[in-house]
């Protein structure tokens, strides 16, 4: 991916002198054709948002996510009972909650808004836990081969052989157990500590980083494989160039593009999985909101209150559409099979 398109000759003006084209870079050129695509466009679109409305979370939210006013509970605006007629014998009608209100009366708007930090901070930590540990262990792995290469992938043979999400339902299951009332200055203390200030992320970020890059490792060292055999690694080998430099500046910037594609289209997993585990309560700490969260809350009053779960249930929806779509059209604008048919 680090080479550059030549410029080509393309006619002569009277003069004699040749025009040609402007260099192009292929990074360049693969973002051309991810703007062609409109289904990535518009779910690049909806990423952007997503990312806006997290960060800006505190100024678009119209109250504390963890505000409770208790004679609110339930409240859902009229238009509500338009969209859902069976709540009417139900429903106390308040034009104060856009969205309505949840069982403690807190606002399922601000809610949904807080609870997007949850899934972008997911999508976003996901990836990056499995391109550093599966790119590094699929690259050493693929670039010495022979035995190194049987081992490391034994390795990986046994892990994928446990059920990843029942694996992190059992270290989810053991971290909130064996840290429900830990020692002051111990490590169990500390880790509860930094577990709390991250709203309970930080044991699913250690459960998504010891399960996800498995795949990453695999597909880095198949890429590795295909690679290391080329022309040019070989005329760098006789230069005496370092395997370090070798790999980082031959090998990753040529492999780089399908890597990216992969955790792209893994990135809704990732984002299903805190919705699951939130849902199943071994997620996110409340009060802090997570979709999943919402939805669970949400399915005990379906019948009565259905925007209690509809709500959050679109919006973790429409998230794994976007980042399926923008997937979709990176493979297509990074894959090099498909550069001569676009």
């Amino acid at each position: 991916m680090t080479a550059e398109i030549k410029s080509i000759p393309t006619g002569t003006h009277a003069g004699g002198a040749i025009l040609t084209h402007k260099r192009e870079n292929l990074w360049q050129d693969a973002f051309r054709r991810l703007l062609r695509n409109r289904a990535a466009v518009v779910g690049g679109v909806i990423v952007i948002i997503l990312a806006l409305t997290a960060i800006l979370a505190d100024l678009i939210a119209l109250m504390p996510y963890d505000e409770q006013t208790l004679v609110d509970q339930n409240k859902v605006p009229a238009y509500m009972v338009k969209l859902f007629p069976s709540m009417k014998p139900y429903a106390k009608i308040s034009d104060k909650y856009p969205m309505g209100a949840d069982y403690v009366g807190r606002d399922l708007y601000s809610r949904m808004v807080y609870g997007s930090r949850i899934s972008m901070s997911i999508a976003l930590i996901g990836p990056l836990i499995s391109l550093f540990i599966g790119v590094i262990y699929g690259s050493i792995s693929g670039y010495f081969g022979g035995r190194v290469d049987n081992i490391m992938m034994r390795i990986v043979d046994v892990l994928y052989a446990f059920p990843g999400l029942l694996f992190i339902i059992l270290l989810m299951s053991f971290f909130r157990s064996s840290l429900s009332d830990p020692t002051p200055g111990t490590l169990s203390y500390m880790l509860g500590q930094l577990d709390a200030k991250l709203g309970g992320m930080l044991f699913i970020m250690i459960g998504i980083g010891l399960t996800a890059w498995e795949t990453m490792a695999r597909m880095t060292r198949g890429q590795v494989l295909s690679v290391r055999e080329k022309e040019y690694i070989e005329a760098a080998h006789m230069l005496g160039v370092s395997d370090l430099r070798i790999m980082f500046r031959h090998i990753l910037p040529n492999i780089i593009g399908p890597l990216i594609v992969v955790e792209t289209l893994a990135i809704p997993g990732y984002i299903a999985l805190e919705a699951f585990l939130s849902f199943i309560g071994l997620g996110i700490n409340p009060p802090m909101p997570s979709w999943g969260a919402m939805i669970a809350d949400g399915s005990r009053v379906i019948r009565t209150y259905p925007n209690q779960a509809i709500f959050p249930a679109l919006a973790l929806a429409i998230t794994m559409f976007a980042f399926n779509f923008l997937g979709d059209g990176l493979r297509d604008a990074l894959e090099p099979r498909l550069r001569g048919n676009q």
